[in-house]
């Protein structure tokens, strides 16, 4: 069973999935025993004021605890192996229900929210056709979760192609941005190829933001739920891996030929007003978070990050080409200005009625903030118009890729496997590891994953990706209690993992403490976990110059911990040979 209900600051429910019939019948039960419905509802939709006033104790405990008292409840064990996870985002609420088979669903739920509403999720009851994607994608990224080990470990498989077809795919991609780049709203662009699951190539304007792994993965899912010749939809990225933003772009996604999806991301609006908006609205909530604790000191630093936030913003639209927003900018400054003075008068007086009327005066203030956001995104002029643009490409790029249509069908379903050793090289290679079942080899400083295709048509395919996904289960475990070296066995594999650290010239970097980062789930989607263990690890040190890596290892279980540390220990180093071009050596332990 899994459920989702997202709620708003005032309790009301905005958005509800659940994927299964028996969830709506347990409900209407409880509702019933409880009055809420008679006891001859013979059936239609759970309303979801029933869910409402199901669902309010809980709602409300959870808000007491995370602004009161600021030590919030992240999940609650029920009693038929059954969990609710919470997590508060922009003044909503997400509570998933779901019996822990994916253990970071709830960040799931939040990514892709934020992935296609920006700061304001309140667009999921407001735009049916967002609400719509929202729950497709979600379905999407569950069932490929099951299936695709990329998505299993939140990385990026890169195709394993010749240098003469990435040329060729990388001079099509800029050809098409350069014919694009005439058009005064297309002139920052990214260009993707990708083939199935697998990323094949990228080509980006000189001036456009850079994306993120979690951009990537976003985008492929995206390109997983098109079907249509062309889509278009509008979706906002975090752009750096450092220090993420809310970006909106125009994303099209065109269906060359079979397994084969072009995408194009068009930067939309003014990024300065985009993230400025961003950042405000977080400082907000994160000023009400803190002024429920009635700590001064706190709230005299939140309320002064929440000015610095606005003097940005101000400046941004100072500057922006957007006229549209100067009505509602006026506001907003209207509104700040009285805002301002009930904080100030507070800071001076530490009387809580002055700090009572700065919180009922911020939920107008935060009314505004919407307003200028929706103003700054909804005109979809840039999506219309460059939807047309991308058209123009589309015959260029089919063309200079139409001979390797067919090529890219059957990598797409195969980039290497250990089982048909379906290339001299690979197969040369491989035969240096006796043994070897499986192995996946993650670079987490471009998130990049090197891994052997899964035949599902081979004896015991099934059985094998259990074992798999067993593996990166109990690794995962492991690495969150700090361990980030592990051999064990069952009665048919020993298994290995290993992560380990850099430094920008290659050298391997010891770790003297061990370092548990508790219920947070490795992966990029959402925070990016190996950022926060770099920063753990090594506090003092930029995390532009450390470097992590990762290696997952299936033997067959005749095989020896030293020989599977052994072998490790040489994949690490010469996996390069599969990918093509070199990684650095590691000493694992």
């Amino acid at each position: 069973m899994n459920c989702l209900m997202i709620f708003d600051h005032s309790n009301d429910l905005i958005y509800t999935k659940y994927n299964n019939i028996s969830f709506e019948e347990h409900f209407k039960k409880l509702a019933i025993s409880q009055g809420l419905l008679p006891k001859d509802d013979g059936g239609g939709v759970l309303d979801k004021n029933v869910l409402i006033q199901i669902f309010s104790p809980i709602v409300s405990s959870h808000q007491i605890m995370h602004y009161q008292f600021g030590n919030s409840y992240t999940s609650i064990t029920l009693n038929n192996d059954l969990k609710l996870h919470f997590y508060e985002f922009m003044g909503f609420l997400f509570i998933s229900i779901d019996d822990d088979m994916i253990e970071n669903l709830i960040d799931i739920y939040v990514t892709l929210a934020k992935y296609l509403c920006g700061p304001d999720i309140y667009q999921l009851q407001l735009n049916q056709t967002c609400a719509v994607l929202y729950t497709q994608l979600i379905d999407k990224w569950m069932s490929l979760h099951n299936t695709e080990q990329s998505v299993l470990v939140e990385a990026i498989e890169q195709l394993i192609v010749n240098n003469d077809i990435t040329s060729t795919c990388l001079q099509s991609l800029k050809d098409s941005i350069t014919k694009l780049a005439v058009h005064e709203n297309c002139s920052k662009v990214h260009a993707l190829l990708f083939v199935d699951m697998k990323f094949l190539s990228l080509y980006s304007s000189s001036n456009a933001k850079q994306l993120s792994s979690s951009d990537i993965l976003f985008i492929l899912l995206l390109t997983q739920n098109s079907s249509d010749k062309l889509q278009s939809f509008k979706v906002f990225l975090s752009g750096s891996e450092i220090d993420n933003k809310c970006l909106p772009h125009s994303v099209h996604i065109v269906r060359l030929f079979e397994k084969l999806s072009l995408v194009y991301l068009i930067e939309d609006g003014d990024p300065l007003v985009s993230v400025a908006l961003y950042e405000t609205s977080l400082h907000l909530h994160k000023l009400r978070f803190i002024q429920a604790q009635r700590e001064k000191e706190s709230i005299q630093l939140g309320f002064e990050n929440l000015e610095i936030a606005l003097r940005r913003l101000n400046d941004a639209i100072k500057k922006t080409k957007m006229k549209s927003l100067s009505n509602d900018h006026k506001k907003l400054l209207v509104k700040w200005d009285v805002l301002k003075g009930k904080y100030k008068d507070y800071l001076k007086s530490t009387n809580d009625e002055d700090l009572l009327r700065a919180e009922t005066l911020s939920m107008g203030f935060l009314d505004n903030l919407k307003e200028l956001y929706s103003v700054s995104v909804t005109d979809n002029s840039v999506l219309n118009s460059s939807a047309a643009q991308v058209e123009t490409v589309i015959p260029n790029v089919s063309a200079a890729l139409g001979d390797f249509g067919e090529y890219f069908k059957v990598r797409g379903m195969k980039n290497f496997s250990l089982g048909s050793r379906d290339s001299l090289t690979v197969n040369k290679y491989l035969e240096e590891f006796p043994g070897l079942v499986h192995f996946l080899y993650i670079d987490r400083n471009t998130n990049r994953v090197t891994t052997p295709s899964l035949d599902m048509d081979a004896e015991k395919a099934e059985f094998i990706r259990e074992r798999i996904w067993s593996m990166v289960s109990l690794a995962r475990s492991h690495l969150q209690q700090g361990h980030t070296a592990v051999i064990w066995k069952d009665k048919i594999f020993t298994y290995g993992y290993f992560l380990w650290f850099e430094d920008s010239g290659g050298e391997g970097l010891k770790l003297t403490t061990t370092k548990s980062t508790g219920n947070k789930t490795p992966g990029i989607l959402g925070e990016n976990y190996y950022m926060k263990l770099k920063a753990a690890h090594f506090p003092k040190v930029s995390p532009v110059k450390i470097r992590v890596y990762e290696l997952y290892v299936m033997h067959l279980g005749l095989v020896t911990p030293s020989a599977v540390l052994e072998q490790a220990r040489v994949l690490s180093s010469t996996v390069w040979e599969l990918k093509g071009f070199p990684t650095h050596a590691i000493d694992l332990l």
